[in-house]
């Protein structure tokens, strides 16, 4: 019966890439103007060898004021998760909710500690409902698919 259990654990969580830029240094450091921000978020996820997948969050952080590129900053966090007797049906909900929320606290985590490392003060990421990201994944997939089928 024991065997039948699922079976979640994290193996490994690394940086995968990572890199900073900082265009218009030193003179962006001389401008007072606050710079605003860009986050994008990605992610994707791919089967090793069994039971073991490897999930990746890329976070982007883009700075600007006015047209000017204050920094930016970019951050791969992986893991490596054992995934075992998880229903074929709840594997990409794991893969697509619960590894990233477990990866994104540490690539916030990099990116506010590299930003820092650059001089500039560091960026604190609001928490990420990747429940909701799946969510809106999947009624997008569904529209799109409607739309093909007229």
């Amino acid at each position: 019966m024991s065997d039948e259990q699922a079976v979640f654990s994290i193996e490994k969580i690394y940086v995968k890439d990572l890199s900073l830029e900082v265009p218009n240094a030193p003179q962006v450091f001389l401008a007072p103007e606050e710079p605003r921000l860009d986050v994008q978020l990605t992610h994707t996820a791919q089967a090793l060898e069994a039971p073991l997948y490897e999930v990746t969050i890329t976070v982007t952080v883009t700075a600007k004021a006015g047209e000017r590129t204050v920094f930016l900053a970019e951050a791969a966090q992986a893991g490596i998760f054992q995934i075992r007797n998880v229903p074929e049906s709840d594997l990409d909900p794991v893969l697509a909710i619960v590894c990233p929320s477990v990866l994104f606290p540490y690539a916030r985590e990099t990116i506010s500690d590299i930003v820092n490392r650059a001089g500039f003060p560091p960026v604190l990421l609001a928490p990420v409902n990747f429940e909701v990201l799946y969510q809106q994944r999947l009624a997008e997939q569904k529209a799109s698919q409607i739309e093909i089928a007229h």
